[in-house]
């Protein structure tokens, strides 16, 4: 049977079907004249057809299933192979016992991907030498910053930052979440920076002033000098340097983000034109409305890229003991969370370093339950939009498909060492690689902004709770 082609094979199925059908109609015929010997014409005629209408209904139902089975899905499969290795650029060979009742269509879909992977490694050659040439670029800039003794941010026009060095990052630790793409009013007094600015723009030279902190309690000598394009330079000279002259200075920096201002979730703004938080929690259960957390982890997604160095991963104390099968799982103990701090303080804190950003989470329902649950204590609203990977993977790829992380992993070729696995930090990383190679895809069906994919997950509603 293998051998035939997909034409054949359909044809059978309209045969199959012809065939069965004056099977059904004629043993239905011969059960209502046996009945019409015995009880008149008009009963056996009634017999005749009630017979035929279940069974070309059975029929028809049974021929589906084989046509579902063996055509249907295993062409939806392959279309979602395809779509991946093309807009997310990731290889994915076609499975030959999915593809073993297509005829040609899984070795023609085959030989598409292999010509597509030969395009993609002369790509990636260029790529790579241009990468070498970044690299070489970013040393240079680092080893550069490394002889300047302060702390540098730069801020764009809508006063969102652009770039922070290590120093910076230590500066702005100090008053709150460092996050790139964050208003700097976020950290500094907005009274404070908006004295600065209208000096810097009557002088158009630098300035020097006194940076406070946004609760009035830090003060920092700063100066501030002018960029192209309307942004600035801050700089933060502190009497005791947290980072000496001689170390290396770790840079946080998109430029793309000096020509886009501020990225408030909205219907109408494109997808990567937004900033996410992605996160995973561990717990002692499974229970949000009375087991606790025990560890947070999470990331951030700039541009549709993560940024490094911007985690959180954080142990919690929950208040009672780890149960031993929780502790097996995650390998989160007792004695690990002594002196962690408690989930107010310990959620406050991925409340600010989530402001302002769209929340991502797999199965977002359960890990945001706990949250919510302790909102009061934290003082906070958790407010944010959410989108879920569980909902984004029955978009993508039909709610026939496994949507576990471990399944997204495999299909969008995101590797999760198993150390990692069942770590917060671990399993926040895994969906984050996951929902940035989710992006193209979406895009890819059209769904460019925030609103068109809320309103495509909403369809899905019955495998998940909608978080918005």
């Amino acid at each position: 049977m293998q051998r035939y082609s997909l034409r054949f094979r359909i044809f059978l199925f309209f045969v199959f079907q012809a065939l069965g059908s004056t099977a059904v109609v004629l043993i239905a015929l011969w059960f209502g004249h046996h009945r019409s010997d015995a009880n008149g014409a008009t009963s056996g005629f009634i017999l005749a057809a009630t017979l035929s209408a279940f069974g070309l209904v059975g029929l028809t139902a049974g021929i589906w299933l084989l046509f579902d089975e063996n055509i249907a899905r295993p062409i939806e499969a392959l279309a979602a192979r395809l779509r991946v290795r093309a807009h997310a650029q990731v290889e994915t060979p076609v499975s030959a016992e999915e593809a073993r009742y297509l005829g040609d269509l899984g070795p023609a879909a085959q030989a598409v991907s292999d010509a597509l992977n030969r395009t993609a490694m002369d790509s990636a050659m260029q790529v790579s030498r241009e990468t070498e040439r970044l690299a070489r670029e970013r040393e240079r800039l680092t080893a550069l910053l490394t002889e300047i003794p302060v702390a540098m941010i730069l801020v764009n026009a809508s006063d969102q930052i652009v770039l922070y060095d290590g120093q910076a990052a230590e500066v702005l630790a100090q008053l709150g979440v460092p996050r790139l793409n964050a208003p700097i009013g976020d950290y500094f007094s907005a009274d404070c920076l908006t004295e600065a600015r209208a000096r810097l723009h009557r002088s158009g030279r630098e300035v020097s002033f006194t940076a406070c902190g946004r609760t009035g309690a830090q003060r920092f000598e700063a100066r501030m000098r002018p960029m192209d394009g309307g942004g600035y330079m801050l700089m933060i000279d502190e009497e005791e340097p947290t980072l000496s002259p001689g170390a290396s200075r770790p840079l946080v920096y998109d430029f793309d983000l000096l020509d886009r201002g501020a990225s408030r979730a909205s219907e109408d703004l494109p997808l990567r034109a937004l900033t996410y938080a992605v996160f995973d929690t561990e717990t002692t259960g499974l229970l949000p409305h009375k087991d606790e957390i025990v560890q947070i982890g999470a990331l951030r997604i700039v541009n549709g890229r993560i940024v490094p160095g911007e985690v959180i991963d954080q142990l919690v104390n929950p208040g009672r003991t780890i149960p031993a099968s929780a502790s097996k799982v995650h390998r989160v103990t007792d004695a690990m969370v002594q002196g962690a701090p408690d989930i107010a303080s310990a959620g406050a804190r991925f409340h600010e370093f989530a402001k302002g950003s769209v929340i991502v989470a797999h199965n977002a329902p359960f890990d945001m339950a706990f949250l919510r649950r302790h909102a009061q204590r934290m003082g906070v609203e958790w407010d944010n939009p959410i989108l879920d990977t569980v909902l984004l993977s029955a978009v993508l790829f039909g709610t026939n498909e496994t949507h576990t992380l471990d399944a997204l992993c495999d299909r969008l070729g995101v590797a999760l060492p198993a150390m990692l696995r069942h770590t917060a930090l671990g399993d926040a990383q895994a969906t984050a690689e996951v929902f940035v190679r989710m992006l193209p895809l979406l895009e890819a069906q059209g769904l460019t902004t925030f609103g068109e994919v809320i309103a495509e997950t909403r369809r899905h509603g019955r495998l998940l709770e909608d978080m918005n």
